[in-house]
């Protein structure tokens, strides 16, 4: 791997991704030899969070995952060069916080638009909530292309994941509202200035009390989601009232236990892959180092 050396000494600190579309080589292989070279520091940003995965025994794992952290969040660099990767870290960081405010406000945006046009408006405005979830509220969104699952579009990053609550409103407004952001979900994908994902769900008060039980994987989603939210659109009464009731059935503990359980897997997932130089299987690399489904499902 002397081409690693190599490259990093002619072009200074560089992303994961960067220094993988200059290496040309296999990503695990990569990640391997840059965490076990004595001659390498890596210096990753942001923070890690706790993901719920089916595919996971006991469904809880850490995002971004391993591969993701190490290309998108992580830069890479020689020992040598190390007065310059605090810098390109720090502007790869406010790169990040950048993606994931112009995100945010794109919901916003979004959201105010298809509510401010409906004849109901004000109805909507007092009896449902938007909220938003997600990479965004983490401030972790990127915007590496990549296809969406359910139609091979090509879109730039992570979702804008959007749950709306409502409570006694009309069925008929409901199904209106729901018309409408599908309509500007599929604008917006294939919109060449845009290729943006919007992942939403549309659900009264009643079933979120019922998901708050916890007792399968999708009522759990459905309960880390909103307990991570944030208010974005809406009825703030209504949305506290979510809040109280995610409190009052301690959700916040339970997932803060999943996250020590997730943070432990990590651990010894990581120490697992370096120790493991040889090849390993489609299912471990699929469940130690790399997930297919980077973003959550929304129930």
């Amino acid at each position: 791997m002397d081409e690693i050396i190599k490259i990093l000494k002619k072009y200074g600190p560089l992303t994961g991704k960067g220094l993988k579309e200059k290496a040309n080589c296999d990503s695990l292989k990569l990640w391997r030899f840059c965490n076990t070279s004595d001659q390498i520091i890596i210096k990753t940003i942001g923070k890690k969070y706790l993901r719920l995965d089916r595919h996971i025994d006991g469904y809880a794992r850490l995002s971004p995952s391993i591969l993701r952290e190490f290309l998108t969040y992580s830069i890479i660099a020689l020992k040598e060069n190390d007065e310059n990767i605090d810098e390109t870290a720090k502007g790869l960081s406010i790169k990040i916080r950048e993606i994931s405010k112009n995100k945010l406000e794109l919901a916003k945006t979004i959201v105010k638009q298809l509510t401010g046009l409906h004849k109901n408006y004000n109805e909507i405005r007092n009896k449902a909530v938007f909220v938003i979830a997600g990479d965004i509220v983490h401030r972790m969104a990127h915007s590496e292309i990549r296809p969406e699952p359910s139609t091979g579009e090509i879109i730039n990053g992570s979702d804008l994941d959007i749950i709306i609550v409502t409570k006694h409103l009309c069925p008929r407004i409901v199904k209106e509202l729901d018309n409408k952001i599908y309509s500007q979900k599929c604008l917006l994908i294939k919109n060449p200035a845009y290729h943006e994902e919007i992942d939403y769900i549309i659900k009264d008060i009643s079933k979120v009390k019922k998901q708050l039980s916890v007792n399968d994987f999708e009522s759990m989603v459905a309960s880390k989601i909103l307990d991570e939210g944030k208010y974005l659109y809406g009825s703030k009464i209504l949305f506290s009232e979510i809040k109280k009731m995610l409190l009052d059935n301690d959700i916040s503990q339970k997932f803060a236990e999943l996250e020590k359980k997730a943070i432990s897997e990590r651990r010894k997932a990581r120490k697992y892959l370096l120790r493991t130089d040889s090849f390993i299987s489609n299912d471990e690399y699929d469940r130690l180092f790399f997930t297919k489904e980077e973003s959550d499902e929304i129930f």
